[in-house]
């Protein structure tokens, strides 16, 4: 059974950093994609970022983008999120989700973790 864990979420201020964690098990994980979504109160669920399996090749969301890193650690079975200048609008759950690369962008993805509260304040 596939099991994702995220971690790292609490409250900070504006302009400030953080790194969310992604704990994955019950399956390969180096041969799957992982993904990063997040969603407002709200809002409908949005993409994030994507790393592909062995982390060679990572695309981001246009509102992220130069100021989030996705990265990953094969060995330890685990994505990362780091999160630099951070914005209010940044607050959200966030999610993270496994599947083969093209189901992960479309957030079709069969495998999601439970989420992190990230919550940035002005």
């Amino acid at each position: 059974q596939v099991q994702l864990v995220e971690s790292g979420g609490e409250l900070v201020q504006a302009g400030g950093s953080l790194r969310l964690s992604c704990a994955a098990s019950g399956r390969t994980f180096s041969n799957y994609a992982m993904g990063w979504f997040r969603q407002a109160p709200g809002k409908e669920r949005e993409f994030v970022a994507i790393t592909s399996s062995n982390g060679g090749r990572k695309y981001y969301a246009d509102s992220v983008k130069g100021r989030f890193t996705i990265s990953r650690d094969n060995a330890k079975n685990t994505v990362y999120l780091q999160m630099n200048s951070l914005k209010p609008e940044d607050t959200a759950v966030y999610y993270c989700t496994t599947d083969s690369y093209p189901t992960v962008v479309a957030g079709k993805a069969a495998y999601w973790g439970q989420g992190t509260q990230v919550t940035v304040s002005s």
